[in-house]
């Protein structure tokens, strides 16, 4: 790799001489403009505007637009003047635990390689100090005419310098938060909790950028001659969800389902909800209740109405019965009377001539 800066790296009285490498690299496409009626390029020249020549790189120099518009001239023999002790040296001045660092003060990321056989032994002894005290160092260094603040850890075997913004660089936050006093519910943070756990972990080496692979796949076929077959969008989802506890849930499902945990052919979503679709679904339901109501009762009534036919035909029949049985009651007892009528005169009959004879 080739490196950018040479330097040396300032610990104490220690120096190690190092050599300043890009640790990342930019993989996005770019693009030339071009006149679109007949392909030609389109340049750039940097033209005076006084007098309209175009001039070369050696003939622009800097200089300082002031309030009032007007250009104050700073040469680099002026710039060199002044006193920059990091122009080649990377200094230490602390060393601090890596949570204190914030992710927004970082920029960009260098690996710094030793320079030479003589610097391998003061580079190990940097690379193992801050291993065992589980610290990152806080440097000042200076790159591309000015001075910068960097923050010096180990990845792998390599001491790698992140680019750290300067404090004042970074905007307050205040600002950006939601005005609206909003709470959050206990059930609402358990879904949320298990979201985070259902989505797991990723191994980061599996990330990468599917746009730029379809870029490149649209610039081949247009270099072969082949029209590029359009794909049909994604189709748009539901509008905004209201409902954020259903919301959660069916991520949960989403996520569980993705990952193969959930039941086959299940398929999370997200209806969206209206109120004022909601309000007028309630009256519907008891419209049909009420329609419903009614025949429920017609049904009731057709079988009470049975019931009580079946409870009068009973009765009468009983009626019926018992008027014939106390019709035939009567005559029985008429028959019974006579009888005993009978046989009383008997009685009394054969009973007068004794009382005439003993007369």
């Amino acid at each position: 790799m080739r490196s950018i800066w040479n330097g040396a790296i300032s610990f104490g009285l220690v120096s190690i001489p190092i050599k300043l490498v890009n640790a990342t690299e930019n993989h996005s496409i770019s693009f030339r403009q071009i006149h679109t009626a007949d392909g030609g390029r389109v340049r750039y020249r940097k033209v005076c505007e006084l007098d309209g020549e175009e001039l070369s790189t050696e003939e622009i120099g800097k200089a300082y637009e002031d309030a009032d518009g007007s250009m104050i001239p700073i040469t680099d023999a002026d710039l060199a003047s002044l006193p920059l002790p990091t122009a080649k040296t990377i200094e230490i001045v602390a060393f601090v635990p890596a949570d204190t660092i914030d992710p927004l003060q970082m920029d960009a990321a260098y690996y710094l390689s030793a320079n030479g056989v003589p610097a391998a032994k003061p580079y190990t002894l940097l690379r193992e100090a801050l291993k065992r005290s589980q610290k990152v160092a806080i440097a000042k260094f200076a790159l591309r005419g000015r001075e910068r603040l960097g923050m010096l850890r180990v990845v792998d075997d390599v001491i790698a310098m992140h680019g750290l913004l300067w404090p004042d660089e970074i905007r307050a936050s205040e600002d950006a938060a939601p005005e609206a006093d909003v709470s959050v519910r206990e059930a609402e943070l358990d879904l949320a909790d298990a979201l985070m756990d259902t989505l797991g972990e990723v191994d980061m080496a599996t990330l990468h950028d599917d746009y730029r692979a379809a870029v490149e796949e649209l610039i081949a076929a247009k270099a072969d001659g082949a029209l590029p077959q359009a794909e049909e969008a994604p189709a748009a989802k539901g509008g905004k969800v209201i409902d954020l506890m259903a919301a959660l849930e069916s991520s949960v499902k989403a996520a569980k389902a993705a990952r193969g945990e959930g039941e086959e052919g299940e398929v999370a979503e997200v209806t969206e909800l209206s109120s004022r679709k909601t309000r007028k679904s309630a009256p519907a339901k008891k419209t049909a209740a009420r329609k419903a109501a009614p025949a429920k009762t017609s049904q009731a009534k057709a079988g009470q109405t049975k019931t009580t036919q079946a409870r009068k035909s009973t009765a009468a029949k009983t009626t019926t019965a018992a008027k014939k049985s106390a019709a035939a009651s009567p005559k029985s007892t008429g028959a019974k009377k006579s009888t005993a009528t009978t046989a009383k005169k008997t009685a009394a009959k054969k009973a007068a001539p004794k009382k005439r004879a003993s007369a």
